[in-house]
């Protein structure tokens, strides 16, 4: 009562509550009324209910409802030939689109049609291949699942591992190519697990599914014995590791053992494992063993005899953005272990098996499960319904609004919202930097591997010259990622190549949807295609940079961040200067391995045998000997330089 701030209708509520003239229930307009300021979603929250409304999504593409698709369901699993039979469809038709998971995929299916005499364009989220001269069209479209059209008519439509509708970050992708297609027949590839709920969603559309069964065209076994040493190895094994730190150790005792393998995982350049596969399928080549995570389950050829699971358990990301280490699924598991025994390889018959003996049986007990049903299909915002969410929220952050709207969302039961982590990590990442709503979004769905700094800090780079309107040449590009690039040395610095691959993806993504402002994707492919290179040549040595790195690791290196060991020789050189310009130390009192030219002296006897691990520690031991030894020398005779130094500090000292 004693406020002079509250309003006077407020004032005069209070009063009346205090006389018993009125009631408590009296206050709630004006808390309403200030609720509304502190959180403006409450004043329109009615409108925004509309807009976040995700039921019917079939609704959403009229151009496909206008017609009376056929649906035909191509069920088997891995090797059965569903595949093939629904391309021969595409191929015979008069306009097609063909949709896969990955890059590779597509480029397969823009190859293979190509050669069969069906002109075929290629789109991929970083790539636009069109292969007539006068640069029209093709009737036929090879893409990733992404960039597929809703609206352009075709005769036959493909898509290919219809089961990852599911995927809980990108499962939105096949639900839009599901339902809008405009395709007079629309072949699905995939699991069984994926035909009830496919079924259920096309009744909403008032279209029927043909299923179509195929059975393994090889047989594939499951050992009674596990590996248990590398020893055991055959030509033609393949072992499958769930991490790449696995991947470094496995190669090297491959190695040590006088074998020679191929390595293949999921961050490499797709040159690169193509590279690697045809190493690896090559008769004539030395290397028979194959090293590679679970990125062998879709997109490559590979002429694979037994299948080794060096572990069974693989780090996963679950629906509420958080990782997790658990068994793989009884889908992976019969993913990969379908690459055993490919038809059309040499071995008609596949083998799996563990490297363990106590994961065999878990093994088993996993292939033996049914495959659990896929229940429910993606679903993702447009961006013209954040932009009507902006509109109503003008002072919301994109990220916030995202978080809105996935609260305000309504599905049908057969969806659900995809996971946005990603999506709001990159909003987070450039909120800072002064974009229109528009294109913060296209920014914010630029594929990128959080886990990468350098694609990271390089996304944030490109936003910042965007809104200085600053075009991204290749001349400032080269510049940025230090060009030209050298051979990796070491592990590190094969990673920091593919960190720098996948920022070139970055820029080559974006120039397809901001043309004027990354106006050289043409130079900066053919840069991509040079790295892929230097790239292919690490991964072709990569025991021997492996080797180096334990090399560096007797050295203390693992003490050192990820980010010094980067700048290590910068570092080094920058010091072994400043040490000339001071003259703190005499020449003779450098330490051998302080200098990055002796360093790779020191790996370079190591990795040509002259040096072992405990020469190498023995040498360290007799150097540190020497330097104290030399140490007393010049502290008991002194030089010149040093004697005047020290007499300057004597006073400091004392």
């Amino acid at each position: 009562m004693q406020s002079h701030s509250l309003d006077v209708d407020v004032h005069i509520v209070l009063n009346d509550i205090c006389f018993s003239a009125a009631h408590v229930d009296d206050l709630f307009p004006f808390f309403l009324r200030h609720a509304k300021q502190i959180f403006p979603v409450l004043e329109c929250k009615d409108d925004l209910r509309k807009i976040s409304d995700l039921r019917i999504p079939p609704n959403w593409y009229p151009e496909a409802r206008a017609i009376q698709r056929k649906i035909i369901f191509h069920s088997g699993p891995t090797n059965s030939g569903k595949t093939y039979h629904a391309i021969q469809k595409y191929l015979s038709a008069k306009s097609g689109v063909y949709c896969g998971p990955l890059k590779l995929l597509a480029h397969e299916i823009f190859e293979k049609s190509n050669t069969a005499g069906v002109p075929c364009d290629l789109v991929t989220g970083e790539e636009r291949v069109t292969v007539a001269p006068d640069g029209k069209q093709a009737a036929h479209v090879a893409c990733t699942v992404e960039m597929c059209s809703v609206t352009t008519p075709y005769e036959v439509a493909v898509i290919d591992e219809i089961q990852m509708i599911r995927d809980p970050a990108r499962g939105w992708a096949w639900t839009r190519a599901l339902l809008g297609l405009c395709a007079e027949e629309v072949h699905l590839c995939g699991e069984s697990a994926a035909i009830d709920l496919v079924t259920e969603l096309m009744y909403t559309t008032g279209e029927e599914v043909e299923v179509r069964n195929y059975k393994r065209l090889t047989p594939i076994s499951v050992l009674d014995h596990a590996l248990e040493s590398l020893d055991n190895l055959r030509p033609g094994d393949c072992v499958v590791c769930f991490s790449k730190n696995d991947i470094y150790s496995v190669s090297r005792q491959i190695e040590i053992r006088g074998l020679e393998s191929a390595v293949i995982y999921g961050s490499l350049p797709p040159g690169t494992k193509l590279a690697q596969a045809k190493k690896f399928n090559d008769p004539n080549d030395p290397c028979k063993i194959l090293v590679a995570t679970d990125a062998i389950g879709m997109g490559l050829n590979l002429s694979i005899r037994r299948i080794i699971f060096y572990s069974l358990t693989k780090p996963s990301i679950n629906e509420k953005g958080e990782r997790e280490i658990e068994p793989i699924t009884t889908s992976q598991a019969l993913q990969i272990a379908g690459r055993a025994g490919r038809y059309s390889t040499q071995f008609k018959e596949g083998e799996v098996t563990t490297m363990n003996r106590e994961d065999l049986s878990l093994l088993k007990e996993i292939l033996n499960r049914p495959v659990d049903p896929v229940r429910e299909a993606g679903l993702h915002p447009t961006a013209e319904q954040i932009e009507m969410f902006a509109y109503h929220l003008p002072d919301t952050t994109l990220s916030n609004l995202i978080d809105i709207f996935v609260d305000f969302s309504q599905v049908d039961g057969q969806y659900f919202v995809c996971n946005m982590d990603d999506f709001k990590f990159s909003a987070e990442l450039i909120q800072h930097i002064p974009l229109s709503l528009r294109v913060r979004y296209v920014f914010c769905t630029a594929p990128i591997n959080k886990k990468q700094p350098f694609v990271c800090s390089s996304l944030l780079q490109f936003a910042r010259q965007y809104s200085r309107n600053e075009p991204l040449t290749f001349a400032w590009l080269r510049r940025y990622i230090k060009w030209p690039l050298l051979p990796p040395k070491n592990i590190k610095d094969l990673m920091d190549l593919e960190a720098v691959h996948d920022v070139l993806d970055l820029y080559l993504w974006l120039s397809y949807r901001f043309m004027d402002m990354f106006p050289d994707a043409s130079l900066v492919r053919h840069l991509q295609k040079e790295l892929d290179g230097i790239v292919q040549d690490g991964v072709h040595n990569i025991t021997k940079l492996i080797k180096i790195s334990e090399t560096h690791k007797l050295l203390n290196l693992e003490s050192l961040s990820a980010g010094s060991q980067s700048r290590l020789s910068e570092t080094l050189k920058s010091q072994a200067r400043r040490t000339r310009s001071t003259k703190r130390e005499s020449k003779a009192a450098e330490p051998p391995s302080c200098s990055a030219g002796d360093r790779s002296l020191a790996s370079r006897l190591v990795q040509q045998g002259l040096l072992t691990a405990d020469m190498l520690k023995q040498l360290e031991k007799e150097w540190l000997t020497q330097q104290t030894e030399h140490g007393k020398e010049r502290t008991e005779s002194g030089t010149y330089s040093k004697g005047t130094r020290r007499k300057k500090k004597e006073p400091d000292s004392d």
